[in-house]
């Protein structure tokens, strides 16, 4: 029995008329005949009581009808359900973030604006080590990254920035005397100094390059918050995103710019250039055509 079976019953069975059902499947009488017939042959079951004034239906057809217009109504919403599939109106994307990703605001805007245009797909987040989000997103067990720039990527990932910031400081309070706690600190002052080291690397040893020294690196990288509650233990200084000054209020953890130039701080999304899911390239076009927020290429007063 094929789903045409059940469309031509259930026609037969509304209209209770051979000649108008015939009419409305745009088939003649004796074919509408016998696709019913062919149908009682499979039930091994009497449809219909036929007389030469009317059409009725049996006790099984009153049965066979309910459970047929389920069927109809099914398939229905899985004809409509693969067509949104299609254009990317259903489904489930794995995020990946790091956690100073987070502290942007930039992954919560393209999540909250997908969901609004794409209520029917599941975005699924989870925080992950910054160096293993690359390998993660080639291997297809995540979609979409939220990292921190730079970082080395796979000849078939693309990013798109986001977010531009700049670096500072994050050291324990009393570093320095109260009348230099808010002034730019120069990384010449800092070369004596133990470094509590991000798993963005790229700040930390742009400050050593500046300052012309090897930073005294005394933990393995870590996530942000493990970073900053080193350096609320007096433990060491970090070189953070400056997004953290306005996010993160650690007791006895100060922030300070580093005089010259910015040394920048790039958030971006990485992802597959050859997407296959609908979805996922949905979410990619979105990225695509947001602008980078931020303002880093002014240039510092702090000198």
């Amino acid at each position: 029995m094929e789903l045409r079976h059940l469309r031509y019953f259930v026609a037969l069975a509304e209209e209770l008329h051979f000649t108008r059902a015939s009419e409305r499947l745009n088939i003649s009488p004796p074919t509408l005949t016998v696709q019913i017939q062919e149908i009682e042959r499979t039930l091994a079951a009497q449809l219909l009581v036929r007389t030469k004034r009317s059409v009725m239906l049996t006790s099984a057809a009153k049965v066979f009808l309910s459970e047929t217009q389920r069927v109809q109504e099914q398939f229905s919403r899985a004809e409509n359900a693969g067509r949104r599939a299609e254009r990317g109106e259903l489904g489930r994307i794995e995020i990946g973030y790091v956690g100073s990703a987070a502290y942007t605001g930039v992954l919560q805007d393209q999540m909250n604006r997908f969901i609004r245009e794409y209520p029917g797909v599941y975005l699924n987040a989870c925080e992950f080590p910054m160096e293993s989000l690359p390998h993660l997103i080639a291997d297809g067990e995540v979609d979409v990254g939220f990292v921190h720039l730079p970082m080395t990527l796979p000849p078939f990932l693309r990013h798109h920035v986001l977010a531009r910031d700049r670096f500072c400081l994050a050291m324990p309070a009393g570093t320095f005397d109260a009348a230099t706690e808010t002034a730019p600190v120069h990384p010449q002052q800092i070369s004596d100094a133990s470094f509590i080291i991000p798993e963005q690397k790229f700040g930390t040893f742009q400050v050593a390059r500046r300052g012309n020294f090897t930073p005294r690196i005394i933990s393995p990288p870590g996530s942000l918050l493990a970073v900053l509650t080193q350096v609320s233990i007096g433990n060491g200084i970090a070189v953070c995103p400056g997004a953290v000054r306005i996010i993160v209020n650690l007791p006895s953890v100060v922030f300070r710019d580093i005089a010259g130039e910015p040394i920048v701080s790039e958030v971006a999304a990485v992802f597959r250039v050859s997407e296959a899911a609908p979805a996922g390239r949905n979410i990619i076009t979105q990225i695509q055509d947001t602008p980078a927020k931020g303002r880093y290429l002014e240039k510092s007063n702090n000198r």
